[in-house]
């Protein structure tokens, strides 16, 4: 895949998100940095909704990927980071936002949030990552 497909990809991917969020919870995501702490909102809001139908592989796979787009389309904008395609493992071919030396997986922290702890915070993981290159808060 190259660059330019992967940036259109994980644009194309942000833009879903947004969809997703107005069309299921009536959740307005408009591409601000605000708006990452929504994202964490409407990933338990699908366990709400569809309860285990949330958490089947191939519902988990695409709401991990979209919002873990948007967040990292936000963080991109912000830290001029561009988007890894890691084939490393053929089997799980991963995608990871690339800011100077640091690589951010943002659809495995959706990912942690949605299956394996409510408690874990992409806002907070966004807002690690912008620590990491703006300097502390």
């Amino acid at each position: 895949m190259s660059p330019d497909e992967l940036n259109k990809l994980m644009a194309d991917c942000a833009k879903d998100a947004v969809v997703t969020a107005a069309d299921e919870f009536e959740i307005v995501l408009d591409h601000s940095p605000a708006s990452v702490k929504l994202v964490d909102d409407v990933l338990l809001s699908f366990v709400d909704k569809y309860h285990d139908l949330a958490l089947e592989d191939e519902a988990v796979f695409t709401i991990c990927n979209i919002f873990g787009a948007y967040v990292g389309e936000i963080l991109k904008a912000q830290l001029d980071g561009q988007w890894i395609y890691d084939q490393s493992n053929p089997k799980a071919p991963a995608v990871f936002l690339q800011v100077g030396e640091n690589t951010y997986a943002l659809a495995g922290i959706c990912y942690e949030r949605l299956v394996n702890d409510s408690q874990i915070s992409v806002n907070s993981y966004y807002e690690q990552a912008l620590g990491n290159h703006l300097g502390s808060h």
